[in-house]
């Protein structure tokens, strides 16, 4: 795959990339959300951002890689897809992050979590935790975009890094100009 690939040009050609008032997963406000969705509904492009994260991970050693519904999924099956490996999710059962569907991590197997944005990775960490659970290790996690937001203890490899700022809704900029805001993630917050 061309490693002269420009991610955000594609996202903003995908419209992934928006400009606004958003509520994100976390509970903060922002005025630019990444949309992923927007940009997994079209494989082709979806294979030419996530071969930039494919370059990066290629050479590490490990067994499976696993994307957290639900943003995780089609990530997981994309680099899956192009690394020759496994890819399978985990899901929320009441509010708890579980492993099923016949999915299984063998005790030693070694894990990629996949995402399409990380932000505060609250998700891949709890998926970090069923990894472990299960007695697998995980050695890190690739994504579409990092948001740089937050301290992860697991190495990160993205096909872009964004820089996006967010506001407590207290004080949030937006709010006070009194611009109503939407919700776009996945995640049930209010």
């Amino acid at each position: 795959m061309n490693n002269n690939v420009n991610v955000l040009e594609i996202l903003k050609e995908a419209d992934a990339l928006l400009e606004g008032h958003f509520l994100l997963s976390s509970g903060r406000h922002s005025n630019r959300y990444v949309q992923c969705a927007k940009l997994l509904q079209y494989p082709d492009k979806a294979e030419k951002v996530l071969s930039v994260t494919y370059n990066k991970i290629k050479d590490l050693d490990f067994d499976i890689v696993l994307g957290p519904a639900m943003g995780g999924i089609i990530v997981a099956y994309e680099l899956g897809r192009q690394l020759q490996k496994p890819a399978i999710f985990t899901e929320r059962v009441d509010g708890k992050m579980t492993l099923r569907r016949g999915f299984e991590i063998k005790p030693g197997q070694k894990v990629l979590i996949t995402e399409d944005v990380v932000t505060t990775g609250k998700s891949s960490l709890e998926t970090a935790e069923v990894i472990k659970s299960l007695g697998g290790e995980v050695i890190g996690i690739a994504c579409i975009v990092d948001r740089k937001t937050s301290n992860i203890q697991y190495p990160i490899y993205s096909a872009v890094e964004l820089e996006i700022e967010s506001f407590t809704p207290e004080e949030c900029p937006l709010c006070k100009q009194g611009l109503e805001y939407i919700k776009p993630g996945s995640r049930n917050i209010k």
